[in-house]
C-alpha cells in the first residue's frame, strides 16, 4: 500500500470516529465502536481500550474489539506492568515491531498475535496527566508503521475528551447521588416515628395508624382541625413507605379556583387558555411513582369532585386542552377539617368521592384534649426556633405551666407561633412565664379573643359593617385563608387580595 491509500484511509476513518465521539452514547458504548471503525476502516486489530481507575490508579481494560462488557474476566495493570503499563508509565508512544520479541508483554488478555506488531498509544487527561492506553495491532510490519502510530495518536485524543467528560459527568453523578442519599437520610430522620412528638394515648393511636398504613398504597384521608399537624402526618406516612424514593407533591386544594385547580392538577398544553404559553405537567404528573398530598380536599367544588375521583378510580387523566389520556401511579393522602358526612348530607359533597378518600381515616386530635403533650411540644418547638434563629434556646417549668391552662384554639401552629414571639421577645435566651405574657397569651385563652377583632359569627350581610371589619370578619370565619374568605364575599382570590392591601389588614397564621 502507498502512502497516498494510507492516508486516504486515515483520514475517512478519523472522520468517522470523530462523529461516533460527538454522539451522547454510554461511554462503553462509544468506545466499542470507535475499536469497530478501527477494524473495519482503519487497518488496525484487536484494539483494546484501559482506563485509570481514578480511585485506585490501575489501568483497566474497559474494552476490547468485538466483547462486549462483562464479556471478559476482568484485566488490570499496575503504571510500568506490562506493555500497557509501560504506556502508562513513560506517557509517550510505545512501537513494537514483533511482539514476540518484546519480554515485558505478559499476555494476560490472550488477544494478541505474538507475530504482528503492537502500537500503544496514552490517552491524555491534560498537562501531564493520563487517563488511558489505546492498543491495536497493524495488519503488518511495513515501512508506514510510525505513520499507523500516530494515526492512533490523533484517535487517542479524540477519545481523550470524551473520556474526560464521561469521568466528569460520573463524578458529578457520585457527588449528586451521594447528596441525595443524605438528604433522604435527614428527611426520613425528620418524619421518622422517633421524631414525632406526643405521648398521649390519642397520639399514640395515630402513630400507630400511620406505621401500618405506611406499608400500604392505601389512599389515606387525615381528619383534624386546622393547626394539628396533618401535613407532618403526611409526610411521615411518605417518606416511611416503599414511595420514599419517589416524590412527594403538595398541594392546597383551597388556595385556588376551579380552572387553575384543573391545571395544577392535570396539566395544560401549549395554548390551552390565555397566558399558556408553554405545556405543563400537573401534580399528578409530578408525583409519578410517588405521593400526592392534597390539603383541604372537603373545599373543591362538586364540578371539579367528578374530575378528581376520575383519576382516584382509573389513574387516568388528560392535560387542558389536550384529548390525550396519560396513566399515573400515585397515591393520594387527602387531609381536610370540614365535616363531611355533613357535607355529603347536603348536597355538597359527592358520596362517591367521599368513600373513595376515606378508605382510610386518621383523626388528629385537637390540641386541647392532648394536654400532657404540650411539655414536650414546647420543647421541641424551643428547639427548633433556637435553630431557625442560630441561637441556644430553653423555657422554664412556670412557662410550661402557663401554656398548659391555654385553650388553644389554633392548636399546634398557634403554639409554635407564640413560642416563636415569645422567643424574639426573650434577650437572654431563656422564654419564661413572664415573656410568654408579654407575646399577647393569658391562661384563660384570652389571646384568642384579642386577635380577633371579628367574632366568627358575624353576619357578612350586615349592612352597619364597614368593608374593613366585613373582609376581617369572612378572614376570621376562613381560618385566614385567603381563597375561602373570597368565597364567602362573592369575590375572587384576586379581589380579595386587593381588598387586603388597600385596606391595611395585617393577614394573621393560626
Amino acid at each position: 500500500m502507498d502512502w497516498p491509500a494510507l492516508l486516504e484511509i486515515e483520514l475517512a476513518a478519523l472522520f468517522q470516529v470523530s462523529q461516533i465521539l460527538s454522539s451522547p452514547n454510554p461511554v462503553w458504548e462509544t468506545l466499542d465502536q470507535v475499536l469497530h471503525i478501527l477494524h473495519e476502516h482503519g487497518e488496525f486489530q484487536r484494539g483494546t481500550v484501559s482506563l485509570v481507575d481514578p480511585d485506585s490508579g490501575t489501568l483497566l481494560v474497559s474494552a476490547i474489539h468485538g466483547q462486549r462488557p462483562g464479556e471478559h474476566e476482568p484485566v488490570s495493570y499496575l503504571p510500568g506492568e506490562g506493555v500497557l503499563g509501560m504506556v502508562l508509565e513513560r506517557g509517550q508512544q510505545v512501537m513494537i515491531r514483533r511482539l514476540a520479541d518484546e519480554p515485558r508483554f505478559l499476555d494476560r488478555l490472550h488477544l494478541y498475535d505474538r507475530e504482528l506488531p503492537l502500537i500503544g498509544v496514552p490517552i491524555r487527561a491534560g498537562s501531564g496527566r493520563y487517563s488511558g492506553v489505546l492498543a491495536a495491532q497493524p495488519p503488518r510490519c511495513d515501512q508506514w508503521l510510525p505513520e499507523r502510530a500516530r494515526f492512533l495518536e490523533m484517535v487517542a485524543n479524540l477519545i481523550a475528551n470524551g473520556v474526560c467528560a464521561a469521568w466528569e459527568a460520573e463524578r458529578e453523578r457520585r457527588v449528586l447521588t451521594a447528596e441525595r442519599d443524605s438528604l433522604r437520610r435527614v428527611v426520613r430522620g425528620q418524619h421518622g416515628f422517633d421524631s414525632m412528638v406526643g405521648h398521649s394515648l390519642s397520639m399514640q393511636r395515630v402513630f400507630e395508624q400511620v406505621r401500618q398504613v405506611a406499608k400500604w398504597n392505601t389512599t389515606v384521608l387525615i381528619r383534624g382541625e386546622s393547626g394539628t399537624g396533618k401535613e407532618l402526618i403526611a409526610c411521615a406516612i411518605h417518606y416511611n413507605s416503599p414511595r420514599s424514593g419517589g416524590p412527594l407533591v403538595k398541594l392546597n386544594c383551597a388556595a385556588l379556583p376551579d380552572n387553575l385547580l384543573e391545571s395544577e392538577l392535570f396539566g395544560h398544553e401549549k395554548g390551552a387558555f390565555t397566558g399558556a404559553v408553554n405545556q405543563r405537567k400537573g401534580r399528578f404528573e409530578q408525583a409519578h411513582g410517588g405521593t400526592l398530598f392534597l390539603d383541604e380536599i372537603g373545599d373543591i367544588s362538586l364540578t371539579f369532585q367528578a374530575k378528581l375521583l376520575r383519576v382516584l378510580q382509573e389513574g387516568e387523566l388528560e392535560r387542558v386542552g389536550s384529548s390525550q389520556t396519560l396513566r399515573v401511579d400515585v397515591r393520594v393522602i387527602a387531609a381536610t377539617n370540614r365535616d363531611l358526612e355533613s357535607a355529603v348530607d347536603a348536597g355538597h359533597f359527592r358520596e362517591d368521592l367521599y368513600y373513595r378518600l376515606n378508605v382510610m381515616p386518621i383523626f388528629m386530635p385537637a390540641l386541647r384534649e392532648r394536654q400532657e403533650d404540650i411539655p414536650d411540644l414546647a420543647r421541641f418547638l424551643v428547639e427548633k426556633i433556637g435553630k431557625q434563629q442560630g441561637r441556644m434556646l430553653a423555657i422554664t417549668d412556670n412557662a410550661i405551666r402557663l401554656l398548659m391552662r391555654h385553650s388553644w384554639p389554633g392548636n399546634v401552629r398557634e403554639l409554635e407561633n407564640c413560642l416563636e414571639r415569645s422567643a424574639i421577645m426573650s434577650t437572654n435566651g431563656v422564654i419564661a412565664q413572664d415573656v410568654i405574657e408579654l407575646s399577647g397569651l393569658n391562661p384563660r385563652g384570652a389571646a384568642h379573643a384579642i386577635l380577633s377583632p371579628s367574632p366568627n359569627n358575624t353576619d357578612l350581610d350586615n349592612p352597619d359593617l364597614d368593608e374593613r371589619d366585613r373582609v376581617i370578619a369572612a378572614l376570621e370565619q376562613a381560618g385566614w385563608v385567603q381563597a375561602k374568605a373570597a368565597r364567602l364575599l362573592g369575590m375572587t382570590p384576586r379581589q380579595i387580595a386587593y381588598r387586603i392591601q388597600i385596606l391595611d389588614i395585617k393577614m394573621r397564621r393560626l
